[in-house]
């Protein structure tokens, strides 16, 4: 036992020291290859020899799109619960299997997809696919760890209650996308998950839990050889089967200016502006992404954060967003104000939009945009985990194994007059919704 317990200790500081170092491409490997097995399962790999150590990310097409609006959270609860328990071993047996080897494996569920996400010395991969495999395909859904579970995510949805920033964005999505499924949380509702049953996480599981519904990308010190060879073998003998279609409600953009107030003790209010915005297949993505660089995802450089943070002092921090998804997501400008200023604030955004839709943007504006975006591109694929999730969203949105070649490109080609068409198209200043939590005797909204 002492053995195991000094090897456990050993391999995790290894790991952990690992894990806090950048594991660089060779400058002329290819970014990752993809391969399909017969049963539909897609294994997309990138090569990172510099440490010997593996990322393995799994994204199922089992988000919160495509649960029943009746049992909301089923998804994210059939995720949460995947590690905690399969037909061969315990909650306790797959936590002490994976410590033993000093890796991680944890899962959790989201809008579009779930995933499960494992890491592991290279020397322990095996090990480690076998885990993985047993979570992904035999999962037991044990009574007493569902009823452990639904307690812990009601505990998290209580606590979530008490922040005025999430309160916001949940009333901002719920008013936004109505009965569609971006409009309720992933988690679910403590009303909700109370309906949930065992039976209802058993049959979303077989329903959506097929290979063919599934990608898996491996990052880090492992060749294309040797996924196909190690996944051929923990997943080639899953049977696929036809996954059906989520169906979805439309949704209706604002017809005009809207608010929804949220009467809260507090000094400063919550303020959430916005409206529909755009799916991530959409070709307009990288046009949009440099329109938000310059309009609030630019920091300091931002237009929004100088006019309402460094001009008039209203604000520490304003930001805007596009969240595009498998289907349309938001386009939203959140920022904290005191009471009193909120509905100045509220104007200043709303003339920002209009600012810019009808002015466009300057020279400069574009090139600093372009400098910072292609620049900033490869520091955000820097480690193994990193490296993984970006080839489950190329595949996830159809953006081809040659994206990262192509991405700098994608941004430089870019015009003013490209700029000023998609804020023309995608921003409208006069069919926001608008969200505020705080004092509301002490609020006044500008409509």
């Amino acid at each position: 036992m002492q053995t195991r317990r000094v090897r456990a200790a050993a391999t995790g500081l290894t790991l952990a020291l690992l894990l806090g170092l950048p594991a660089r491409p060779a400058l002329a490997a290819p970014f990752a290859t993809r391969e399909v097995l017969p049963n539909g399962l897609t294994l997309l790999t990138a090569e990172r020899h510099a440490l010997p150590i593996v990322t393995v990310r799994v994204l199922v097409r089992a988000g919160s799109l495509h649960e029943p609006a009746d049992l909301a959270g089923l998804a994210n609860l059939t995720a949460a619960l995947l590690p905690q328990g399969t037909a061969r071993r315990t909650a306790l047996e797959l936590s002490e299997a994976i410590d033993f080897v000093g890796g991680t494996l944890k899962a959790e569920g989201g809008e579009d997809a779930a995933t499960v996400s494992l890491t592991v010395l290279k020397r322990d991969l095996a090990t480690g696919l076998d885990l993985l495999a047993d979570v992904l395909r035999s999962p037991a859904f044990r009574e007493e760890e569902i009823r452990r579970k639904v307690q812990q995510l009601k505990g998290g949805i209580a606590r979530k209650a008490e922040d005025p920033g999430t309160v916001a964005a949940e009333a901002f999505a719920a008013a936004l996308y109505g009965d569609h499924p971006y409009g309720r949380p992933v988690e679910g509702t403590a009303e909700s998950l109370q309906t949930i049953t065992r039976q209802h996480l058993v049959e979303f599981h077989t329903r959506f839990y097929v290979p063919n519904n599934i990608l898996v990308a491996a990052a880090g010190d492992v060749t294309p050889a040797e996924v196909r060879g190690l996944f051929g073998k923990a997943f080639g003998d899953w049977a696929g089967r036809p996954v059906p279609a989520p169906s979805l409600p439309p949704v209706a953009p604002p017809s005009g200016l809207r608010g929804r107030r949220i009467d809260r003790e507090l000094t400063q209010a919550t303020i959430v502006v916005g409206h529909l915005g755009y799916p991530r297949r959409s070709p307009d993505h990288y046009a949009l992404s440099v329109l938000n660089y310059i309009l609030g995802g630019g920091g300091f450089t931002s237009r929004l954060v100088h006019s309402i943070r460094e001009e008039r002092g209203w604000a520490y921090d304003v930001h805007s967003r596009f969240s595009p998804g498998l289907e349309a997501g938001p386009f939203a400008v959140t920022l904290q104000t005191k009471n009193e200023t909120a509905g100045e604030a509220v104007r200043e955004v709303l003339d920002q939009l209009r600012r810019i839709r009808e002015g466009g943007i300057t020279a400069q504006e574009l090139q600093d945009a372009q400098a910072f975006l292609t620049g900033s591109f490869p520091l955000r694929y820097d480690t193994n985990a990193e490296v993984a999730a970006l080839l489950t969203q190329m595949e996830l949105h159809g953006l081809g194994m040659d994206f990262p070649e192509r991405y700098p490109d994608l941004i430089r080609a870019l015009t003013r007059e490209e700029i000023g068409r998609v804020a023309r198209r995608y921003l409208d200043p006069d069919r926001c919704l608008v969200v505020v939590v705080g004092k509301q005797e002490k609020i006044t909204l500008p409509f």
